[in-house]
C-alpha cells in the first residue's frame, strides 16, 4: 500500500503543478474579461488554493505513507481523502457536460484518465481506511 501512496503523492504534485498553466491554457485573460473583478480574482485565488491542497496532499502521501497506513489518525486522514476523491469522481461523472469532451479525442482522453485517477485514489484511500 505504501507504493500506492507514493504513486498518488507524485501524481498529486504533478497535478498541482499543472494548475499553474490553467490561466494560459484556458485563456483566462480573454475568457474572464467580461466578468466582474471579484469573480475573475476568485478563479485565480481558488485555483491557487486547489493547487496548494493538491501539493500538500501529495507531500503528505510521499512523506508520511507509513503513518497513514499504520495509525488511527492516518486511517482517518485516508477516510477524508477517500471521501474527497469520491466526490471528485462524482463531479467528473455528473458535474461536467459531455458536450465538453464527447467527440473530441484529447478531451475524451483526459476525461477518461481523470475518471481512472479519481477512482484509483478513492479506492486506495477507502481501502486504507477499511484495512
Amino acid at each position: 500500500m505504501e507504493v500506492h501512496l507514493n504513486a498518488i503523492g507524485v501524481l498529486l504534485i504533478i497535478l498541482a503543478m499543472i494548475h499553474g498553466i490553467f490561466p494560459t491554457y484556458f485563456k483566462w485573460t480573454t475568457e474572464l474579461a467580461p466578468i466582474s473583478l471579484i469573480n475573475r480574482q476568485m478563479m485565480y485565488v481558488h485555483t491557487f488554493f486547489i493547487a496548494l491542497v493538491l501539493l500538500l496532499m501529495g507531500i503528505l502521501c510521499l512523506t508520511s505513507a507509513k503513518q497513514i497506513i499504520e495509525t488511527q489518525l492516518g486511517h482517518k486522514l485516508a477516510l477524508g481523502m477517500g471521501i474527497f476523491w469520491a466526490f471528485r469522481l462524482a463531479i467528473q461523472l455528473f458535474g461536467y457536460s459531455s458536450k465538453l469532451w464527447r467527440g473530441k479525442r484529447f478531451e475524451t482522453t483526459i476525461h477518461v484518465l481523470f475518471l481512472i485517477l479519481w477512482s484509483y485514489m478513492s479506492v486506495v484511500f477507502f481501502s486504507l481506511y477499511w484495512s
